[in-house]
């Protein structure tokens, strides 16, 4: 995937619409042709992620529910509303992870661990990964759902705009890419600080809205699940960019994942 080009100087913003297909196109498997590829779509793109988090995470609670109404356990459920947001990205999220597990757990210099993220092949942590993240997801939802129907619904839209909150946080400017080419290269560093900031004011705010009809306590565990999903994406990210030299796009899923994981287990306690 070629960078963006440079940012053009009579044209330097991007409609919503250039953004919303910019996100939908990159981040989802959904059939959405990206019009521009320049550095304001990619700004506006990364800005709108979290949209495309909050359609992934409806579909996601939309599948719980109906099993649910069917007649299905909760942990049935879970397993359902994992199974979407991985089906609706390919599974490029789940990859990356195990990409930036094996390249992280290998040890080895940013240019070798950077070729072994590109084979094709999966090693020992990136499994041991996937299986963990994969199981603490499920065991949360379930968790969730045991607890009250609409409790696991919230937790899964929540999950999913924080995960993808986590790569508008990645791409702001200041995190450079690890390779000269690729996703990473596509959207690093094109998000203001100021955007940045001002998407997790939203998110936050959309998360406690939504969880208003649980409580006080309801808002608080939702806030507090966005919050501990930035924490542990924000570490992660830093530990990537120490080790690889900067982001790429198994880092963003790698971010994407761990993110959702977090904001699914404080979802599901208390």
């Amino acid at each position: 995937m070629p960078a963006p080009s440079p940012e053009p100087s009579a044209e330097a913003t991007a409609s919503a619409s250039d953004g919303l297909r910019f996100a939908f196109g990159t981040l989802t498997a959904l059939p959405v042709t990206v019009t521009r590829w320049d550095r304001p779509a990619a700004r506006a793109g990364m800005l709108c992620a979290p949209a495309v988090g909050l359609v992934a995470g409806a579909l996601a609670a939309g599948a719980g529910l109906l099993l649910l109404l069917l007649g299905a356990g909760a942990l049935l459920a879970a397993v359902a509303t994992v199974a979407v947001p991985a089906v609706l990205t390919r599974g490029l999220h789940l990859d990356g992870l195990a990409d930036t597990a094996d390249g992280l757990g290998s040890a080895k210099p940013a240019g070798d661990a950077l070729r072994i993220m590109k084979q094709s092949d999966i090693g020992p942590f990136g499994v041991l990964t996937l299986v963990l993240v994969l199981l603490a997801q499920v065991a949360a939802l379930a968790q969730a759902y045991g607890h009250d129907w609409a409790r696991g619904a919230l937790a899964a839209v929540v999950s999913a705009l924080a995960a993808r909150l986590a790569l508008t946080l990645a791409a702001r400017r200041g995190v450079p890419p690890a390779r000269p080419e690729g996703l990473g290269a596509a959207v690093a560093g094109v998000v203001p600080v100021p955007g940045a900031v001002g998407a997790v004011l939203a998110v936050a705010g959309l998360a406690a809205a939504g969880s208003a009809f649980l409580g006080a306590f309801g808002v608080l565990r939702a806030v507090l699940a966005v919050a501990a999903a930035v924490a542990v994406a924000e570490l992660l990210l830093r530990h990537c960019v120490r080790r690889f030299g900067g982001v790429t796009g198994d880092v963003f899923g790698g971010l994407a994942e761990t993110a959702a994981t977090a904001a699914l287990v404080v979802s599901s306690l208390g």
